[in-house]
């Protein structure tokens, strides 16, 4: 006889969905090179959560964001829709064709401010 235990965990992995084919189904028909896409998942069971990072090139993020974000934020309802269906939540990271630089932020860091700005001072 088979352990129950074993079994229901081995159905459960059978059925869960391959989350990063479904975010590269979803977004490679937006990208110019699709062979630099890099899609990472990562499903924690204990927490029930599924974190997808997503990479391409800069020169395709017009087109996967789409105007106003409704491409970016249409995947991501995808993503959230079919991890609820195996009870998980979903999270989807983008970062541009550098590793370290993230969806929003700049390159370069701003140089820190040695003094607050003051108001101009009135003419006489």
């Amino acid at each position: 006889m088979s352990d129950p235990v074993v079994a229901n965990s081995a159905q459960e992995q059978a059925a869960s969905p391959d989350f990063a084919e479904l975010v590269k189904f979803l977004v490679e028909p937006f990208l110019e090179s699709p062979q630099l896409l890099s899609v990472d998942c990562e499903v924690s069971q204990r927490r029930g959560r599924v974190l997808v990072r997503l990479a391409f090139e800069g020169e395709d993020k017009g087109r996967v964001f789409g105007r106003g974000g409704r491409n970016i934020q249409a995947i991501r309802t995808v993503l959230q829709a079919v991890a609820q269906t195996v009870g998980y939540s979903a999270h989807l990271d983008v970062y541009g064709s550098h590793a370290n630089s993230r969806e929003g932020e700049d390159d370069k860091p701003s140089p820190p401010r040695s003094q607050p700005r003051r108001p101009p001072k009135p003419r006489s």
